[in-house]
């Protein structure tokens, strides 16, 4: 894409960024919806991630995953966090199994650092501290900070079976993965956008062990992962391998949240099928080369979709939702 054409969708993505950070009129939410009820809640839950992410990294893929996979099954209602003594709930299905323990402890804490406040206690909902967790774990690894829309209101509902199908799958291709975000109002520029918080994720080896062992009867690794990755991908993960070993979703920089995702797509670098079809596709493949070429534009494009991402799904209504006092349980 030539420099005039990058310029151009730099300016679009920055008055999409204006226009959806400031719009209010679509969504019930509000940055300040907590003012007089809880006005120091982004402080207190800062605070509170931070100390986490002092402990371990993994504070940070685990959190704004948690997030991810909450709003794309029943909106951003803190269903993902309930559990269930029959082990029914969603963090209960096998696509939810994998989300790492210090995402739902960071949630906690945050929780208790919010109600340790007199002014706080029981005002402030799951559902939007999980939101602030996501976006304070983004700024600690270096991405950009944003302000959060806030307002949303705890699920009461919690089922294995809504998670079926709801989620993008490792293995699936770049019309599945557009399909899965325009169901929530979101576009492919959201998509590609939102993937790149693979930058600081993990996955375990059993995800891509058929890209690199058993691609096909013809091929034994997916001829769109570059070679060298690939055996270096065969050494860390070989066959039959403990299935709690994981390996980064960026090679090059894990720690770092960053537009390097992108660069890794176009050298092959792609964990997943549906990570490397976003540079192997022609359709997407604009996109990942201008995020690879500018940081600003994907932070600018990030920001929006995940704001965006946010508003999916929200409860609002008290008939519907609630203030848990324990976001692992409904009053």
């Amino acid at each position: 894409m030539g420099s005039s054409s990058t310029l151009k969708l730099f300016l679009f993505l920055s008055l999409l960024n204006s226009l959806v950070i400031n719009s209010s009129a679509s969504h019930p939410l509000h940055f300040n919806h907590y003012r007089n009820t809880c006005p120091n809640v982004e402080s207190l839950v800062r605070n509170a991630v931070s100390q986490k992410f002092q402990q371990t990294f993994v504070t940070a893929p685990a959190t704004l995953r948690l997030f991810f996979h909450d709003c794309f099954v029943r909106g951003c209602d803190a269903s993902v966090l309930l559990s269930s003594p029959s082990n029914s709930a969603e963090k209960d299905h096998p696509d939810d199994i994998s989300l790492a323990g210090d995402g739902f402890d960071t949630v906690s804490k945050a929780k208790a650092a919010v109600d340790s406040d007199p002014k706080c206690k029981n005002k402030v909902s799951c559902a939007d501290i999980l939101a602030l967790a996501a976006r304070d774990v983004i700024a600690l690894t270096g991405g950009p900070s944003f302000p959060v829309e806030l307002g949303r209101l705890d699920g009461k509902i919690s089922t294995k079976k809504s998670v079926q199908h709801r989620l993008p799958e490792p293995t699936h291709g770049l019309d599945r993965l557009n399909a899965l975000f325009a169901s929530h109002g979101l576009t492919e520029m959201d998509m590609v956008a939102l993937s790149g918080a693979h930058t600081i994720g993990f996955s375990h080896c059993e995800k891509f062990a058929k890209r690199i062992h058993y691609y096909s009867p013809n091929q034994r690794v997916d001829p769109t992962l570059n070679q060298v990755y690939a055996k270096q991908l065969q050494q860390d993960c070989p066959q039959n391998v403990d299935p709690r070993i994981a390996v980064s979703m960026d090679p090059t920089t894990p720690f770092t949240f960053d537009n390097v995702y992108f660069k890794n797509l176009q050298r092959g670098l792609g964990l997943f099928t549906s990570d490397q079809v976003l540079f192997s596709d022609f359709r997407s493949r604009n996109l990942v080369n201008i995020f690879a070429e500018n940081n600003t534009m994907f932070e600018l494009a990030f920001v929006t979709a995940i704001t965006k991402l946010g508003r999916v799904g929200v409860i609002t209504s008290s008939h519907r939702g609630e203030i848990r006092r324990d976001c692992s349980f409904v009053n």
